[in-house]
């Protein structure tokens, strides 16, 4: 009996569905209030019931969501939208890439395409940390699911939540959008040299392209894409230099 097979057989509770459910209870507990915030914010953006629910059903990232709603509030296009949501998301091919060298050997393709899209960042965290060599796809079914079921009810909740609110709370709500990012930004710039020059870089870009004469008719959307772009290629070299001196 080769490693592989003594590894699968060692370790029965991280290969069924169960386990996996019950590995995702802290990423499901969690989940909920952020998805809740976002239906808060999607119904205070004036984004319809509809857009919202299918926003977390089809798209499930998280981040991406909340730029959606901030690029739509804004009246930006919808290439500047598929475009910046990419550029969030590309690191999902790496964490794909990585978690499908575990996953085990003759998964058929579309159960792959479908545990794909139910990876996040919590999710890969959680598997990527798993102690077995091989990673049953009933375990990682079971992992996703319950994060996406509980992501789902959190944006209903947050957009029903919303319709019993003031008017004066929902039209506020939108602070909250900026407030988020801020929160999430601030503690990787101060851990990180690199995070901190590409978000000032890119805040610095953004501000040159709005007063800049010939960049100044760029739309909010164009603005954000480029920033983030030319702001991601800036730290990229930067610091490459620095690894390699």
């Amino acid at each position: 009996m080769n490693n592989q097979n003594k590894n699968i057989l060692s370790s029965p509770r991280g290969s069924g569905f169960i386990e996996g459910c019950k590995s995702a209870i802290p990423i499901a507990i969690g989940y909920l209030p952020i998805g809740i915030t976002f239906g808060l914010l999607a119904r205070a953006g004036g984004i319809s019931y509809s857009i919202t629910m299918m926003m977390s059903l089809i798209i499930f990232a998280g981040a991406s969501q909340f730029v959606g709603i901030n690029l739509i509030a804004l009246g930006a296009g919808t290439v500047e939208i598929v475009l910046t949501t990419l550029i969030l998301n590309m690191r999902h091919l790496l964490m794909s890439a990585s978690l499908s060298q575990r996953v085990a050997s003759g998964t058929p393709k579309g159960i792959l395409a479908l545990l794909s899209f139910g990876l996040t960042d919590e999710t890969f965290s959680v598997a990527s940390f798993r102690k077995e060599a091989i990673l049953q796809p009933e375990f990682l079914a079971g992992l996703n699911l319950l994060a996406y079921i509980a992501w789902n009810l959190g944006t209903w909740l947050g957009f029903c939540l919303a319709a019993g609110l003031p008017e004066a709370v929902k039209s506020s709500m939108g602070i909250a959008l900026y407030v988020m990012f801020i929160g999430l930004l601030a503690p990787s710039c101060r851990k990180s040299k690199a995070a901190l020059t590409v978000a000032l870089s890119a805040m610095a870009i953004n501000f040159l392209l709005q007063h800049i004469p010939s960049t100044a008719g760029l739309s909010t959307g164009s603005r954000i894409v480029i920033a983030t772009v030319v702001g991601a290629i800036f730290g990229a070299v930067i610091f490459s230099k620095e690894d390699k001196a």
